[in-house]
């Protein structure tokens, strides 16, 4: 089953408690509610995931296959190619010395593109988010069904938040 949220943006602790009451004024149950902030819980504890976490684990996911597939790439481009690149190194020291270097190539791909690619496409919104809270604004989490986030979309709106998004978990 999918988890509907709704996050809104409050520029200040008081707006951010006035909603919350608001919210449970209007018969929203408290349990579906969470307020991020300081002084609340903060983006670790909800569960908003850290951009350079992902990046390291995708940075050692693609190390495993990238570091071994540079070293054999290295060695086939050296047998290929036949150079002789490192005369101390004989024959079968330029092909060991090949792998080495198509290895360390594999390696700074992984940090690269796996790492960059992590903290420039994995975060979502969870990056602007951790941002503001931040920057000490407070954000309204509101989890349940669709009827749910649409109440709570029309009390939250009446405090004008910065921001006001609703998102759909399917991977839950």
């Amino acid at each position: 089953m999918n988890n509907n949220y709704l996050v809104a943006v409050l520029s200040d602790r008081i707006q951010a408690e006035s909603a919350y009451t608001l919210l449970e004024k209007q018969g929203l149950p408290l349990s579906k509610i969470t307020i991020l902030g300081r002084g609340y819980k903060s983006a670790d504890e909800f569960g908003l995931i850290d951009p350079n976490e992902i990046a390291q684990k995708q940075a050692k996911l693609m190390a495993i296959w990238l570091i071994p597939f540079g070293f054999i790439a290295g060695v086939g481009f050296s047998l290929a190619t036949s150079l002789q690149t490192f005369a101390w190194a004989g024959e079968i020291g330029n092909h060991v010395v090949g792998g080495f270097l198509g290895a360390i190539g594999g390696a700074m791909g992984s940090v690269f593109i796996g790492g960059g690619g992590g903290i420039a496409f994995g975060s979502g919104d969870s990056l602007p988010y951790r941002n503001r809270i931040n920057a000490g604004k407070y954000l309204i989490v509101v989890e349940g069904s669709q009827l749910l986030i649409q109440q709570a979309t029309t009390i939250l709106r009446k405090f004008d938040p910065e921001n006001i998004q609703s998102y759909i978990d399917m991977y839950q």
